[in-house]
Order: C-alpha cells, then sequence, then structure tokens
C-alpha cells in the first residue's frame, strides 16, 4: 500500500504522494487511475515529492488529471509548502519544479506566498506557434463572436495560459470556449485558459479552464497570468484580488525585479492509502 495526502487551494484539489525515500510508480495511466472520481481517490492533479538535486527541499512532479504530466501549479506549490514547512520547522522553503523554482514562506494563518519568477511574454517562450504581439492578439475561434477574443493575452507562469477579458465571467463560454483554445494550434503544448472580468481598480473575477482536467475551482498560475495581462492593459495596478470560484488569491507584480508574488490557503482534507497496481490494473 502506499500512503497519500488529500489536499487543496480554494478547491483546486490535489492527491500528494513522498517519492523522496522510496520511488512512488506514478506514470501517465496511473495519475488518470488516481484522479478518478468515481473509480480513483478524485482530484484535479497528482502530486509526487521527489528529492530535489539543486539544495530544493523537495522537486514537484504534476499530472493533470488526464494523465499529462505539466510544468508548474501554484495552488499544488502551497500545498507542498505547507508539508515542507512544517516537517522543516521553516517559514522559508524552495521547491523544483520543471517549470522553474518557487520561493514559498508562510504568509500567516494557514496562508502561503510563493514567488513565481518572472513572468514570459515573448511568444516562443510561452510557447506559440506564430509570432503574435501577447499583450493583445486576435485568436481564431471559428462560432464565437465574444468581442474578447479580439483581445486575448498569451503569458507563461512556468506554464502557458491564454488570458481572456470579458463583461461578465459568470456567463462566460467556459466548458465550450475552454477546450477548443486549449487545443488551438496556436498552443503546441496546449494551454490553459482564463476568462476575466474587471469589478474593480484591484479585483478581478476569474473562471478557468485548466489544461489535462477541465473546469476547476481555482487555478494559482492562471491567477497570476491574469493579473499580469490585466496590468498590461491598464486594468489594474500591479497588486490585486482574485476572485475563483473556490475563494480568493492576492496577486502582486512586484516592481522591483518583475516576479509574481501569489498568497493564498493551503487546505488538509485527509489521509489514507491505496493499492497503485490494483488501481491501475482497475482502471
Amino acid at each position: 500500500m502506499t500512503t497519500f495526502l488529500k489536499m487543496h487551494g480554494l478547491g483546486n484539489d490535489f492527491v500528494i504522494f513522498d517519492g523522496r525515500t522510496f520511488p512512488v510508480p506514478v506514470d501517465p495511466a496511473a495519475a488518470r487511475a488516481i484522479a478518478d472520481r468515481k473509480r480513483g481517490i478524485g482530484c484535479d492533479q497528482v502530486i509526487v515529492m521527489e528529492s530535489a538535486k539543486n539544495g530544493a527541499a523537495a522537486f514537484m512532479r504534476i499530472f493533470n488529471a488526464d494523465g499529462g504530466e505539466v510544468e508548474s501549479c501554484g495552488n499544488a506549490a502551497r500545498c507542498v509548502a505547507h508539508l515542507l514547512m512544517a516537517e522543516r520547522e521553516s517559514d522559508r522553503i524552495e521547491i523544483a519544479t520543471s517549470g522553474g523554482p518557487l520561493l514559498c514562506r508562510d504568509a500567516g494563518y494557514g496562508a502561503v506566498t510563493v514567488d513565481m519568477g518572472v513572468p514570459r511574454l515573448d511568444w516562443r517562450e510561452i510557447p506559440m506557434a506564430q509570432a503574435v504581439d501577447t499583450v493583445s492578439f486576435a485568436l481564431p475561434v471559428p462560432g464565437f463572436d465574444e468581442p474578447a477574443l479580439q483581445a486575448a493575452a498569451a503569458v507563461s507562469v512556468g506554464n502557458p495560459h491564454c488570458v481572456l477579458f470579458v463583461r461578465d465571467a459568470e456567463k462566460a463560454p467556459v466548458a465550450t470556449l475552454g477546450p477548443l483554445i486549449e487545443r488551438h494550434p496556436w498552443f503546441p503544448s496546449r494551454t490553459n485558459v482564463e476568462f476575466v472580468e474587471r469589478i474593480g481598480e484591484s479585483r478581478l473575477r476569474m473562471r478557468v479552464w485548466e489544461r489535462g482536467a477541465g473546469i476547476t475551482l481555482a487555478c494559482g498560475t492562471g491567477a497570476c497570468a491574469a493579473l499580469v495581462a490585466a496590468f498590461l492593459r491598464g486594468l489594474t495596478g500591479r497588486k490585486a484580488q482574485l476572485l475563483l470560484d473556490g475563494g480568493e488569491l492576492t496577486i502582486e507584480w512586484r516592481e522591483s525585479d518583475d516576479h509574481v508574488l501569489m498568497t493564498g490557503p493551503a487546505s488538509f482534507s485527509f489521509a489514507g492509502e491505496v493499492n497503485l497496481p490494483a488501481l491501475v490494473a482497475d482502471s
């Protein structure tokens, strides 16, 4: 049997395995079986903590519910950081990811701040299949006439994001437009899709379609991408509250070094054990 923890950040939920001492055999097929909400444990992402080779507290591997391994996850980083800081009795730790290092600190009252680094705006770094002005570009999606499609923005926060500013986030076609943009040929690595409504000078409402997971209650890197795009459009300042389906995140694009800081809760749900070979065989 393999032990796991179930945690969430604003309802964006994770099954977390500790593979630092003994390897945990999670591959795409296992991740899909674990994430299945009817036959498995159920989650948006599967996380495996592994030993880091660069002095970081751990390397965080991230699998989406569809089994795809991805570069970064802000909400998962807060959860993993919460565990590692408690383990080390420290208020600051570093997590390594394939999307880059994440510096994390205790923000008090159960919250964690993650330094997501410098956002990438060059079309090649996101990546995109062709050269565009990533702050504002027309994205050809047949069958949709929403004016926001004429002003999409693309940002990488360790993983790719396409941000759409809409009049009403509650009425945004997240379930229909999200998957079309996720797999749009302009995004060769696929993309997360944010639907963002400005509701004040320092407040944004955001709903999200996550690459490989679908509609989720929250996306930390998506919130970071939304704030960066909103600031570049002149819609907000460098710091704002992001209201997601699962709750609020505070995002700041720090002027001194251009690093994006994300602050929000990390919550424990339960612990358990799973027979991974049997689960995969039955899926």
